[in-house]
Order: C-alpha cells, then sequence, then structure tokens
C-alpha cells in the first residue's frame, strides 16, 4: 500500500483500487468478509452497497428509533458513565473491553474472541486474532486505530467447529456482520461494539503521527478527546496535548478512505455493547447497552466498576451553521494567538458530556453526508440510512442556505 497520505476529504480515494482489495465495491473499508467463506455473499451484506441499518435494527430490537438521542446514538435499554476501579496496564482507558472478552471466555460462555492484535515489531499495526484464551485476549490491549480486516478469521471460526463467539468490532464491521449472522450457524454472537470515525490505513495512521507530534515513534497510544484536543501518550509517562484547531489539515487532508468518509455509524449502533468516551467526562467511559444481551455483558462487568451520573453542559447548536459553513469552504488557519483564544473557550464554554457526543456524532453525518452527495450522489439513496436526515433535521434550513437543498430533500426514502 502507498506510504503517506493517499486519501483525501476532497478526492475520491478508494481503496477498492489496492491490489488485495481489488473487485471489491468501489467503496471499501476492508472489513474482512470478503476475505473469507461469505465473500458471495458481499452484495447483500456491505454496508456500502446498501446500507440496511434499519432492518437490522427491526430484527435486533422490533422497532426504529426513538426521536431524539437515540437518532444520534442508536437503539440502546441503559446508557451509563463507568470505568474500571482497578485499570488495566496498557489499555487505552480503563480495560473494560479487555476485562470483558477474557471473562467471556474464562467462564465459558464463548469458545473464542476476533479482535485486534498487533502485527510483531510495531506498536500500531493491526492484526486480526482469533482468541481461545483469557491470556491471548489479554496480549491484544490497548488500541490499533487502524483498518483491520477482522472478519475474514469467520475462515477460522467455521474450520475449528466453534459455536460461542465474541467479536469485538468497529461499526462496518458490525453492520455487515449482522447482515452475515444467520449465516454463521453460530448458537451465540456476542459483539461488543467500539465507536469509530475517520479510521486510516497503518501507513496513513504512521504519517499521522509523524506529522503531529514532536516524538511520533514514543507514542504508545492516543485519543481525540473532549476538552477538544488530541492527547498522546509517550512511553516515558509524559503527554503530549494538540488542540484540534492546531491540526496541519493542510497536510492532514489526505489521510481518509472514502469509505470512511461515506460511514453513518460512529457510534456503533448494532453491538450488542458499545464501550466508547464521547458522552464521558474526562477519565471516564460512555456505555450503552443495546439488547438484552447487551445487558447480561454489561452485568458481568459490573462488580469492578465505579459509575456517575450522566450529565451534559453547553450548547452545540450555537457552532452548526459555522460548521456547515466549514463544510463548503474551509476558512484559512488564525494566527497563534487567535487559535489559543479558540481553544480556551472551546474548553471553558464548548459543549461537555452528552452535549459533546452530540455535538460530534452530528457533524460526522453532516460532514459524510456532505461528502457522499458530492461525490457520490448515485449511492446517496443505498447507503445514508434513514436516521441521517432525521438527526440533522434541526439543521436543514442552515444547509439548504450553504447547499442549496437540505440533507433528504427530493428523495422518495426522506
Amino acid at each position: 500500500m502507498e506510504q503517506g497520505p493517499s486519501k483525501g476529504l476532497h478526492d475520491v480515494s478508494l481503496m477498492s483500487h489496492d491490489r488485495r482489495l481489488a473487485g471489491r465495491p468501489r467503496l471499501c473499508s476492508d472489513c474482512g468478509l470478503c476475505d473469507s467463506w461469505l465473500r458471495p455473499r458481499m452484495a447483500d451484506t456491505c454496508l456500502f452497497v446498501r446500507n440496511r441499518m434499519e432492518e437490522i435494527e427491526h430484527r435486533l430490537h422490533g422497532r426504529r428509533r426513538h426521536p431524539g438521542d437515540e437518532m444520534r446514538f442508536g437503539i440502546y435499554r441503559e446508557q451509563a458513565i463507568l470505568r474500571m476501579r482497578r485499570p488495566v496496564a496498557g489499555a487505552q482507558w480503563t480495560g473494560m473491553v479487555t476485562t470483558l472478552a477474557a471473562r467471556l471466555l474464562e467462564r465459558g460462555e464463548v469458545e473464542a474472541v476476533i479482535l485486534t492484535g498487533t502485527n510483531p515489531g510495531t506498536r500500531f499495526e493491526p492484526l486480526p486474532v482469533l482468541a481461545r484464551t483469557p491470556e491471548e485476549v489479554r496480549a491484544c490491549v490497548g488500541n490499533k486505530p487502524s483498518l483491520s480486516p477482522n472478519l475474514g478469521l469467520l475462515d477460522q471460526v467455521r474450520e475449528s467447529g466453534i459455536r460461542r463467539l465474541a467479536v469485538i468490532g468497529t461499526g462496518c464491521q458490525v453492520q455487515v456482520l449482522r447482515q452475515a449472522q444467520d449465516q454463521l450457524g453460530l448458537e451465540r454472537l456476542d459483539v461488543i461494539g467500539i465507536p469509530c470515525s475517520d479510521n486510516v490505513t497503518y501507513a496513513d495512521q504512521q504519517f499521522f503521527l509523524d506529522t503531529i507530534s514532536t516524538s511520533p515513534r514514543t507514542v504508545v497510544h492516543y485519543e481525540f478527546m473532549q476538552d477538544f484536543s488530541l492527547w498522546l501518550h509517550h512511553e516515558d509517562g509524559h503527554r503530549e496535548r494538540v488542540n484540534y484547531i492546531d491540526f496541519p489539515m493542510d497536510k492532514l487532508q489526505g489521510i481518509f478512505p472514502s469509505a470512511c468518509l461515506s460511514c453513518f455509524d460512529y457510534p456503533n449502533a448494532l453491538a450488542d455493547l458499545t464501550i466508547g468516551y464521547m458522552g464521558a467526562p474526562l477519565g471516564w467511559q460512555w456505555v450503552l447497552a443495546r439488547t438484552a444481551r447487551g445487558v447480561e455483558l454489561l452485568d458481568l462487568l459490573r462488580p469492578d466498576l465505579e459509575s456517575r451520573p450522566l450529565s451534559e453542559a453547553g450548547d452545540r447548536t450555537r457552532g452548526m451553521p459555522r460548521f456547515i459553513a466549514m463544510l463548503a469552504k474551509r476558512p484559512g488557519k488564525p494566527p497563534k494567538l487567535i487559535r489559543q483564544l479558540i481553544a480556551f473557550l472551546q474548553r471553558r464554554r464548548g459543549p461537555r458530556g452528552l452535549e459533546f457526543a452530540r455535538a460530534i456524532i452530528e457533524m460526522k453525518l453532516l460532514r459524510n453526508y456532505t461528502y457522499v452527495r458530492d461525490k457520490f450522489p448515485q449511492l446517496e439513496e443505498k447507503i445514508v440510512p434513514y436516521h441521517v436526515y432525521e438527526a440533522t433535521r434541526p439543521y436543514a434550513a442552515e444547509y439548504a442556505a450553504t447547499f442549496g437543498r437540505a440533507p433528504g430533500e427530493g428523495l422518495e426514502r426522506a
């Protein structure tokens, strides 16, 4: 795969042009399904051929999303702010995902877990892993923020006769997995979802660190945080922080695959249990138990968790007209002192808690919708799910004034 920035926000960047992915749909996030025996089902399962979010929700929950936060967050039975009382060493956060996956194996509730490990000799290069023991799960601790074809392991699942499986996956992996679920012959499938947006190839992930960090080779993990900055943790224990507004976007425009810019499931809404952080205060995790099984999975962790009440502050809608204008024409980078003032105001007056999660999700929906409408207009009715139009309806007037028509205007499904 080409080194450095090979993809772009304002360019059509098709990973399906890469040699290994030849023959895939034009939009491809390399979820791995086409590496498995299920490749003939690709046209029926791939969300970039047709997004089936609504029909899968009906199968899982017997209904569509309620108005309000479910249009942004997905259907859920329980929402909580939690963290492990004793954090797991090496975890991206406090280790809830690692602990839960290992516990499922310890209790014999599943026979294997599909998750992402790290290629030996690297810190972040993803390696799909079919873990059969708690120790193999724990060896995969920590986030690998790159595209990984984990569903290719479904061949091993089938050949090994595994009937009870857990999968830790991103939104595109989970959507495809849910659509193919009836073909897997499993007695149990537990799906633990990780929120995901703006994923990149490993080569572009390395380029990102080289561009953004003063010491890219010592970064242990990093995350886009709720205080409007990127936190990079280094192997000597120190933390580097880069404000969002200070990102050199003129250099970073080229790292995002078109598939990721055409995805509308940041909160991983089809998982049994979603474990993220966007709706939580700093240092805590935002957890949504979506199905009855999701509540049971959360119950397995409760003895090891501490909690705090849900909270929110600020008003995300105040900044949305400016964001929509930026989608049409990105402004120039302000002087350093102005950027410092903006970053200060974002932290002091910007949305926080659940309001921050709403803001980020709505911005991703609007940005990606604009990208699809601009680059793949013929695919809009097939790959943009219903909740995008519902969640962005409060900004329809501003969007129409900027782009000529509101999201979904003129489409039968809208």
